[in-house]
């Protein structure tokens, strides 16, 4: 078994009554039956296939294993471990982890209580709620996420910025794309955000850093000269992991560019944390990084942000942008933007 996938013969006792919990999983393929020891026998509780979340319960409420699961054919299953479900339980609402430990006590007591009782031969879960299966489809793409970056499956595209007076390329951004096996490309409205809901937002990060320090060597020894700068996303997660500047500086420094080429973009569509923002501008000056407002017009807009935040340049949200040769009123607010970011000595980027 590796960390992300574990593969089981015919046969195979994944885990057995009694055992201590260590990881949950998510059957991918194959079939897996639940049995337990009731009046000195084996009974069949369930039998599990693709789709099927096995073992979550004993992770949840950290008790030894109340069932034997053996694996019925060939299987493959997501290794679920205990930190991703301690983080998901950590940000549930109260109410809603009251419940699910409401009903944990209840369905160990059923348990409990088949002991001894005879003619009992099987057990059928309930059919899953909806919600349940929205959930475990967010814990198959969590998992399926690690995976790709385990194997390194994300792409990097770099959109050009054009400087508009002369038309030549004034850096790019960095853009994370994912093709997945099974459902082609999925939008990175839907993954990042799965992976800010969650610490996977920190290596998510640091894989697009790696591989924005490996574009501009890239860029370097293909004889670009000057080499355009290159932006990445920071969320407000990663702000607040402590040496973050300091990490993007040491991959500079180490693929032997000056950590000016990266540029750092904040993006507005999260509420931002003045003196935490304040603090990361500051060091990013001081290592001769520029930082960008991404995402402006939009979101949690403020203008507060302009007035007690140094932002090198300001991105206007493609909302306004898409509709301005159309619309006057979209015009006039890119404009009014366009000159009150001038009139604070800062650049602007138009999406």
């Amino acid at each position: 078994m590796d960390t992300l996938r574990a593969r089981f013969e015919a046969g195979q006792t994944i885990f057995r009554e009694g055992d201590a919990p260590d990881h949950a999983y998510l059957i991918e393929s194959g079939a897996v039956e639940i049995t337990a020891e009731r009046a000195g026998r084996p009974v069949v509780l369930s039998r599990l296939g693709p789709g099927d979340l096995l073992g979550e319960m004993a992770v949840i409420d950290e008790s030894p294993r109340t069932a034997t699961a053996v694996a019925l054919e060939p299987s493959v299953a997501l290794v679920i471990d205990r930190g991703q479900i301690n983080e998901r339980l950590a940000q549930t609402d109260p109410i809603v982890r009251a419940l699910l430990e409401g009903q944990l006590k209840r369905y160990r007591g059923a348990l409990a209580a088949m002991q001894g009782k005879a003619g009992s031969s099987s057990f059928a879960p309930a059919s899953p709620a909806p919600s349940e299966m929205a959930g475990i489809g967010k814990i198959r793409l969590e998992s399926q996420l690690r995976e790709a970056l385990a194997t390194r499956g994300l792409d990097l595209r770099l959109q050009p910025i054009l400087a508009i007076a002369d038309g030549h390329v004034a850096g790019y951004e960095a853009l994370i794309r994912w093709t997945h096996p099974e459902r082609g490309p999925i939008s990175p409205a839907e993954f990042i955000a799965l992976a800010e809901e969650t610490s996977l937002i920190v290596p998510v990060g640091e894989y697009v850093l790696d591989i924005a320090c490996a574009a501009i060597t890239a860029l370097r020894q293909a004889g670009v000269a000057p080499v355009p700068f290159v932006a990445i996303n920071v969320s407000a997660r990663q702000l607040a992991e402590e040496g973050l500047i300091d990490r993007i500086v040491a991959r500079a420094e180490a693929a032997g560019f000056h950590p000016g080429q990266i540029k750092v973009e904040i993006t507005e569509s999260q509420a931002l944390n003045y003196r935490q923002v304040a603090s990361v501008i500051q060091t990013c000056h001081d290592a001769g990084i520029l930082v960008a407002l991404d995402d402006f017009g939009t979101g949690y807009s403020n203008l507060a942000h302009l007035h007690e935040l140094p932002f090198d340049t300001v991105k206007v949200d493609q909302a306004f942008v898409r509709h301005m040769l159309k619309q006057p009123r979209a015009m006039a607010i890119v404009r009014a933007i366009v000159d009150m970011v001038h009139g604070l000595g800062a650049d602007v980027v138009v999406e």
